[in-house]
């Protein structure tokens, strides 16, 4: 099966290349080859190139906060770009199935989120990702939409690898400790997508895609310094803060816990407990260092 992944050097893109079985071409697409906030010609030729069985849209503009000045970019990548993904799957009569995001919440519901709830982002980059599932599900049908959360790997630039840097001149790391979400680490997601893709993305439409059990920014970096220190890595004191006491130019959702069931009910899906996953990526970058 060959699968044509957008995002080259993405934390899932990456994922997917190192977790792809016997037998998955995994076949990465970036720029100049593709460039999602281009001619929606161009981003077909370079998916068509790829003679995929199946597409995943991993790409994406991730700069939250940079996204409140550079909406139109965001816009391009985030939403038309996306579309422009699904059109060219559908053309090819492949499935595809687009990575989104929990920021299309607001953070005001008490519980998990469901599929079904409103949506309500704060954000540039919340409602540009909202519109790209709209967008994806407009042009194609049969897509898969996964809204996922916290994303953290051994590649690129996220949470777990801010903490453990910081740890490494500080004794103590202030955190915000009253939002809450579900940490994801994109090994788990790709193994997910990957189940998802070899099945010929048979359930469509909206899934709830995050790693099981749900912390606060702070007890996700407490659990990150404590697997760091048992595996002999740079390690510091929590201190918990508030989000009034970290301004940033978006809002974050103070709640954005995703209720998984469905991809659970449908797939037979369910990503490992947080807490498992992060030791695991933790004594990886531990060791690498």
């Amino acid at each position: 099966m060959r699968i044509a992944v957008t995002g080259r050097h993405g934390q899932v893109a990456t994922s997917l290349a190192e977790r792809a079985g016997p037998g998955e071409t995994i076949v990465l697409l970036g720029r100049p080859e593709l460039d999602l906030a281009g001619d929606p010609r161009a981003i077909a030729a370079a998916i068509a190139t790829a003679r995929p069985d199946v597409v995943i849209s991993a790409a994406a503009y991730t700069a939250v906060d940079k996204a409140e000045s550079e909406a139109a970019e965001a816009e391009a990548v985030n939403a038309r770009g996306a579309g422009a993904v699904a059109a060219a799957a559908r053309a090819l009569g492949v499935p595809v199935i687009h990575l989104s995001t929990d920021y299309v919440f607001d953070g005001r519901k008490d519980e998990p989120y469901l599929e079904s709830d409103p949506t309500g982002p704060t954000g540039v980059y919340g409602r540009t990702k909202l519109a790209g599932e709209q967008a994806v599900l407009a042009a194609h049908p049969g897509a898969v939409v996964c809204r996922t959360a916290w994303v953290y790997s051994p590649f690129g630039h996220n949470f777990v690898k801010t903490m453990l840097r910081l740890a490494g001149d500080r004794d103590a790391v202030r955190v915000v400790a009253d939002q809450i979400g579900n940490p994801t680490s994109a090994l788990d997601i790709a193994d997910a997508v990957l189940a998802i893709a070899r099945t010929g993305a048979r359930a469509t439409g909206v899934f709830h895609l995050a790693g099981t059990g749900a912390a606060s920014w702070a007890d996700f970096a407490e659990a990150i310094f404590a697997e760091s220190a048992a595996a002999g890595g740079p390690s510091a004191r929590v201190v918990r803060i508030g989000t009034a006491d970290f301004p940033t130019p978006t809002a974050r959702p103070a709640n954005s816990r995703l209720n998984c069931d469905r991809l659970a009910q449908e797939y037979g899906i369910r990503l490992p407990e947080w807490r498992q996953s992060t030791a695991a990526v933790v004594r990886r970058l531990v060791v690498q260092d």
